[in-house]
């Protein structure tokens, strides 16, 4: 892959644009998500969150003296139906290397897990063709939030995604840099810098459960506006003395 060299002139940051920019800084330099040398898939649905994660990635190559490369992936799907030519039309326009790999599932019973689990397998596989040692995930404080509360409630265990965690004895590992970053504001970010992104539902991934726990942190805001905070800092602050 060739090293693609960014010479558009630099974002101001201000606003709501400093604020998500510094905030994935900060998430990066607590976890130390980002090293030199490294070679990271972007993974790009066309939605809000990986159009600004793949943007913001941009940004911080241009001003951090760290020399790392991105590579976008778009899985293609036959169920979740995008513009992928605007898509790939705007990773052309901001001079992002890319690659579309297609994803074809055969099995009948198609769920949002396993749609999921496919999709990962996609990727890590295309981290391994482009010898990229890390995949970049969109998924911001609202998803990891919530997938907590599920697991707690509907499962019965403790568990999250990481911000960072390496797989395959290290050789590969996941990074989610919007990880301290509201789905709100990721929505103000890509609004503000005109982002063509998709607002698209697969038609197998609603959960009613997900959806309950949206309206659980939505209620509770109203008398803690800290909540997905302290949700996400609680696995942090875990008292052992006081487990079973």
């Amino acid at each position: 892959m060739e090293k693609v060299e960014f010479k558009e002139k630099k974002i101001p940051l201000k606003g709501v644009v400093k604020y998500v920019y510094k905030r994935m800084g900060k998430a990066i330099l607590d976890y130390n998500m980002i090293e030199k040398n490294d070679k990271i898939l972007v993974a790009v649905s066309g939605g809000s969150d990986s159009l600004s994660l793949v943007k913001l990635l941009k940004m911080r190559k241009r001003r951090v003296p760290i020399d790392f490369q991105i590579l976008a992936c778009f899985v293609d799907t036959d169920f979740i139906k995008i513009d992928k030519k605007a898509l790939l039309d705007y990773l052309e326009r901001e001079s992002i290397p890319f690659v579309v790999k297609k994803m074809e599932l055969k099995n009948s019973n198609v769920s949002c897990f396993w749609c999921s689990w496919n999709r990962r397998k996609v990727l890590f596989q295309t981290a391994q063709e482009f010898h990229c040692n890390k995949v970049a995930l969109g998924h911001h404080l609202d998803d990891i939030v919530e997938t907590i509360l599920m697991n707690l409630l509907f499962f019965g265990e403790v568990s999250a995604m990481k911000p960072k965690i390496e797989l395959f004895e290290g050789r590969l590992t996941i990074i989610r840099p919007l990880c301290y970053i509201e789905k709100k504001d990721l929505i103000n970010f890509a609004n503000r810098l005109n982002l063509d992104y998709t607002n698209y539902r697969c038609s197998y991934g609603k959960d009613s459960r997900r959806e309950l726990i949206k309206a659980i942190i939505k209620k509770t805001e109203e008398s803690c506006p800290y909540v997905k905070k302290n949700i996400f800092n609680a696995l942090k602050n875990i008292k052992t003395d006081y487990l079973i």
